[in-house]
């Protein structure tokens, strides 16, 4: 049994320092799997063809849609430029001195109208870039104004949000994406406060130590010694060389592969047009989220409802109910409608769109190919004998099904540096027992689903995150430089928020 449980450490140990040296999941979850099974002495080629693979396939075929229209639709938001105009406008409206609250903001609503985080970083960098230069706020400060905008209230508080964070949680709770509806809206507010407190106040304190967007960053330093530049010469102000074409943002080592992807996946739109940001082109822009947001509310309340689905209860449609499918369906449908708008607007633009389909189509694939790893990764260790050890002291941490769902999913979260991931392996695991466990306490099943939803976005945002060393990587930064304000917006604000809403949802249930 102790040998069985060394494995699960050095398996999760494996798991962790590969995925943060940058490899593939795909490739190191079912490694990592072997470690663990190695040393439990259960069967390695059965664990991977029996357990990991088929858990990999369900979660694919339960929610690659949501992967497929959501990459898209993203897509679809670059080649038309709205992500541009609809960020642009927000920047003209509330000018370069709110430049940490335009980013949040430019990016929460990118982020609540379904586009990927991907998309969304490389869409606000350059405005990001512009704004904070005009206020002169250091630049070690945008990444966590981006991250609070993308990975925290606007992906798993927001009720409706088409995030997959907020849908998953739907096929095991029967709920849907507007559960808890203003639980999910304090928590929101909560998150959104404390994260804007801490970066205003970061701004003054960096401000009255004499930081400016115009010092140097690490890459900067050391891209001007290897130039054979003097590493302390740093530019007082517009007079001076910008950073902006510096190699760690334009070519460099660091920055050099997703700068220049992020000039590709704008190039259609740029050449047709330049950005607007006026309040016309803003409100463009901001009409496909809307579309989304409305189509899902519709689909979840009354279309759907309206319909007899009584056929999915037969064996030949999964034997299911509509509430098992209505998160996902919905948001689909919300998704779809997005696509079809942005069609329907510009349409001169349409030759341009029916490619991007194909692009969108191909940037799903990775993603969804990484969480289902990690889920067949979370599959293959459950189904080890000495798991239920692990589960048990999981289970016996408290007799609340709240605590409990908090604490496991944050957990998890972690130890994966994944949301989506952690999210789905608690689920999948846990899943019933949660259910089972809140209903013998009479808590609301859309409690439940606000508070793992919510506690997806914590512990995740740990320095290994993939989408934290991208987001690094897109802005010319090192970890040193950013990651304690990084950490400060996205994990101990969002841990916060959960406190609030699981507190709340304990002692009044869903409202």
């Amino acid at each position: 049994m102790t040998l069985a449980l060394i494995g699960i450490i050095l398996s999760l140990a494996l798991l962790i320092t590969l995925a943060y040296r940058g490899h593939s999941v795909v490739a190191v979850a079912p490694f990592a799997a072997s470690i663990a099974v190695v040393f439990s002495g259960a069967p390695l080629l059965a664990s991977y063809t029996q357990i990991f693979m088929p858990a990999l396939g369900g979660f694919m075929a339960s929610f690659f849609p949501l992967f497929l229209v959501g990459a898209i639709f993203g897509r679809l938001m670059t080649v038309s430029g709205y992500a541009q105009d609809l960020a642009s406008w927000i920047s003209r409206m509330l000018g370069p001195k709110f430049a940490i609250l335009v980013t949040t903001l430019a990016t929460a609503l990118l982020t609540y109208g379904g586009v990927s985080a991907w998309v969304v970083v490389f869409t606000i960098f350059p405005i990001a870039t512009s704004l904070f230069r005009e206020a002169d706020i250091p630049k070690r400060l945008m990444p966590a104004a981006i991250a609070l905008g993308i990975f925290t209230f606007a992906t798993a508080a927001l009720p409706g949000s088409p995030q997959i964070h907020n849908t998953i949680p739907t096929k095991y709770f029967g709920t849907n994406t507007f559960a808890a509806p203003f639980l999910g809206l304090l928590g929101a507010v909560v998150v959104f406060g404390l994260g804007m407190w801490w970066l205003t106040y970061r701004e003054r304190k960096l401000a009255g130590a004499g930081e400016s967007f115009w010092d140097l960053t690490t890459l900067e330093h050391r891209d001007a010694e290897e130039r054979g530049l003097a590493s302390d010469t740093s530019p007082s102000g517009p007079s001076g060389s910008t950073t902006e074409g510096s190699p760690s943002r334009e070519g460099g080592p660091q920055g050099g592969g997703v700068a220049v992807a992020t000039r590709a996946d704008v190039a259609v739109a740029d050449e047709e047009r330049p950005g607007d940001s006026s309040a016309r082109a803003g409100l463009l822009g901001l009409l496909p989220i809307v579309v989304i947001v409305v189509v899902n509310a519709l689909a979840t309340y009354l279309v759907l409802p309206a319909i007899d689905f009584g056929f999915l209860e037969s064996d030949k449609y999964g034997g299911t109910t509509l509430e098992g499918v209505m998160g996902i369906w919905s948001v689909t449908v919300g998704m779809l409608a997005g696509i079809v708008a942005i069609f329907l607007m510009r349409p001169r633009l349409h030759r341009e769109y029916v490619s991007s389909l194909s692009e969108g189509a191909k940037n799903a694939v990775l993603p969804v190919f990484n969480t289902a790893s990690e889920v067949g990764y979370g599959a293959v260790i459950a189904s080890l004998a000495v798991f239920a050890v692990v589960r048990d002291g999981i289970f016996n941490l408290s007799d609340n099904a709240i605590v409990v769902a908090a604490l496991s999913t944050s957990g998890i979260a972690g130890l994966t540096g994944s949301a989506s991931g952690g999210l789905t392996i608690t689920l999948e695991t846990f899943g019933q027992d949660l259910q089972q466990m809140a209903v013998d306490q009479g808590t609301s099943m859309e409690v439940m689903h606000r508070v793992v939803a919510m506690a997806s976005t914590g512990f995740d945002s740990l320095p290994h995150n993939g989408a934290i060393i991208t987001l690094l990587l897109v802005c010319g930064l090192t970890h040193r430089e950013s990651y304690k304000d990084i950490f400060a917006v996205t994990v101990v604000v969002p841990l916060i928020g959960l406190l609030v809403v699981a507190g709340l949802g304990a002692m009044f249930g869903a409202f």
